[in-house]
């Protein structure tokens, strides 16, 4: 084996290529077959893209499938604190020794191509999952779709989720253009279900140019509130008296009714209602406004877009803080740093900014406080160079019926886990 380690497979994997996102699918394709794999698995498949709400769809699918026993495989990313939490099977986080040996096989199949670090990932997890045999196989699109390494794979649904304005250097800078990179997992001989509620005419038209029915939210499925539970609808079919999901966000229904038209949207697949009622009870996706500690409240949330933004900033109006709000922040450089500002700014009455300098693309400490300062006139700001340390100030100035919010980026989330780990032991 060329490394013994996964922390020396993924250092080596960084480095394979010299771009971090190189996209197009000649690369993964030509490894895939060498590795002796074709583009099905023997059970289905069901790919997940969009701007938000990608991993919460990801999530309600795996639990809600779970709770009518079937044996899932799921393969999402960025991951948090570990890499392994990016392939799981039947909910377990692959462990080291399982995918050490998968990148052993994958770096025997690619003979000198250069993968770049997401390409070795996506192939090592379709080598594991082909090997434990699931039901159900539930894979996220990394970045766009069109040429995502994971659209190699002929899914029987493709879910596309909200459309919004992010990766504009890689997808371009408007929803029309965004939407047509993410339409390609939309492939002819699949099912199709979109959760966005005004979806761009590019994703409309490869629906109708690919011969795919284009099941919409709000049009031909949906969630119905009332009170403290909620109707799912599909054409004639409703699913009535459905718990409020344990993810937080009235958005969440959406993302809800999204995963449950997938399933539905599955040939020869069944799911109980009451599958779906526990899926939506037992559903977990942390950095998703996660409560974290109380006295004063601690939420994680990774929203780092403006649509994010404004999704968080209703979150947090929703729920009234009997004191002061802390902010936490680091963002990336190619994010809508000032518009995610601008949003949060009537929530937010402490401001504690840090930088993301040791992260690729990362927003330096000194640029950071800038981008609040201009943006915000009457909240307090107060600098620091770590998450670790912002979130220690911001521990010791709130009181117990303040509450503080940690966003921005995965990184800055993954951080502030590492620092309240720390802090509980």
């Amino acid at each position: 084996m060329r490394f013994n380690t996964l922390a020396e497979w993924l250092s080596w994997q960084e480095s394979l290529n010299p771009k971090e996102i190189d996209l197009g699918l000649e690369r993964v394709s030509r490894v895939l077959k060498r590795a002796g794999f074709d583009d099905h698995f023997d059970c289905p498949l069901i790919t997940v893209a969009g701007t938000n709400g990608k991993g919460s769809v990801v999530a309600y699918l795996e639990a809600m499938a779970q709770a009518d026993g079937y044996r899932t495989c799921s393969y999402t990313s960025p991951h948090l604190l570990r890499y392994n939490e990016r392939i799981r099977i039947n909910g377990a986080e692959i462990d080291d020794s399982d995918l050490c040996e998968a990148f052993e096989r994958i770096d025997q199949a690619r003979d000198g191509v250069g993968l770049t670090y997401f390409e070795f990932g996506t192939l090592a997890a379709i080598d594991l999952f082909r090997a434990a045999r699931p039901d159900l196989v539930i894979m996220e699109i990394g970045l766009g779709g069109r040429l995502d390494a994971v659209n190699i794979l002929q899914p029987s649904v493709a879910v596309i989720t909200s459309i919004a304005i992010d990766h504009t250097d890689w997808l371009g800078s408007d929803r029309e253009t965004i939407a047509r990179e993410k339409a390609g997992i939309i492939k002819p001989g699949c099912a199709a279900v979109c959760g966005d509620a005004d979806p761009p005419q590019a994703l409309l038209d490869r629906a109708a140019n690919t011969g795919v029915a284009l099941k919409r939210i709000g049009e031909h499925f949906g969630a119905e509130t009332g009170g403290d539970q909620w109707c799912f609808y599909a054409d004639s079919h409703r699913i009535d008296a459905l718990p409020v999901p344990a993810l937080a966000g009235e958005f969440q229904l959406s993302n809800a009714a999204t995963a449950i038209m997938a399933l539905r949207s599955l040939a020869g697949f069944r799911i109980s209602h009451d599958a779906i009622r526990r899926g939506l009870v037992e559903v977990r996706l942390p950095g998703r406004f996660q409560l974290i500690r109380q006295n004063p409240d601690v939420i994680l949330d990774v929203a780092h877009n403006s649509q994010a933004a404004a999704a968080l900033q209703a979150q947090l109006a929703s729920r009234p803080c009997r004191a002061r709000t802390h902010a936490v922040i680091a963002m990336l450089a190619d994010k809508p740093v000032a518009d995610v500002i601008a949003l949060l700014s009537s929530e937010i009455d402490v401001w504690y900014t840090s930088g993301l300098e040791s992260v690729p693309r990362g927003l330096s400490a000194g640029d950071m406080a800038a981008a609040v300062e201009q943006q915000v006139t009457d909240g307090k700001l107060i600098a620091v160079s770590t998450v670790a340390e912002a979130c220690e100030k911001a521990m010791a100035a709130a009181d117990q019926n303040d509450r503080i919010i940690i966003f921005g980026s995965f990184y800055t989330v993954a951080e502030a886990m590492q620092f309240y780990t720390l802090q509980l032991h």
